[in-house]
């Protein structure tokens, strides 16, 4: 896992188109040394590659084997890592299905090197702060409380009625945003703000979450 800046950031790239998956490792390997891509063509093979423990999976939605979303479900079975959408589906249904799923954002085809990076580097450093919070673990009185719905903000562990609920990290800081000002209602401007600590340009993820 991902733990701290010297270490290297393994992605496991998932597609099934081998040219995309080459010019990944090309890119990877010559522009950012200080991460290894791992690489898979199916959905089988993709479940196979976990046990490398990626810090990241970027994910084609069309495999030859299963589609990128029940994937999804099967990968979160197993870890809350950032996943990233690579496809040229775009539609809303497709959003909601995949981010409902667990994933963490979409990067649409065709795209630039470039813009794959930043949106890396943001859930990576997202995801390092989860990891740290939950290695920090310590017994606090930040728990949030709202009918049946509990949250604990320094376990980072949330419930219903309970019963453990699983969020990934962008899930999670949502909620604990709403729990922490009830009644009060944000605009998803404000949240995308709040919660990706960056200036909203559009609020699709938002909503879709």
């Amino acid at each position: 896992m991902l733990r701290d800046e010297s270490l290297r950031a393994t992605v496991l790239a998932v597609d099934d188109d081998v040219d995309i998956l080459r010019m990944l490792k090309r890119y990877f390997s010559l522009r950012l040394p200080t991460f290894h891509l791992i690489t898979a063509e199916s959905g089988a093979s993709a479940l196979q590659q976990l046990t490398s423990n990626p810090d990241l999976i970027l994910l084609d939605v069309n495999l030859p084997d299963t589609d990128g979303f029940s994937l999804t479900g099967r990968i979160r079975a197993t870890t809350s890592v950032p996943i990233i959408f690579l496809t040229a589906r775009v539609t809303d249904e497709d959003k909601v299905r995949g981010l409902g799923a667990g994933g963490d954002d979409y990067v649409t085809k065709p795209f630039t090197t470039m813009e794959l990076l930043a949106r890396v580097n943001s859930h990576l450093r997202r995801y390092r702060k989860y990891l740290e919070a939950v290695d920090g673990r310590q017994s606090s009185d930040k728990i949030y409380c709202i009918g049946g719905l509990e949250l604990n903000e320094e376990t980072v562990e949330v419930s219903v009625d309970g019963n453990p609920v699983k969020l990934t990290p962008i899930e999670f800081k949502i909620l604990l945003l709403l729990m922490k000002s009830p009644g009060r209602v944000f605009s998803a401007e404000e949240i995308y703000e709040r919660v990706w600590n960056e200036q909203a340009i559009n609020t699709d993820t938002i909503m879709v979450h």
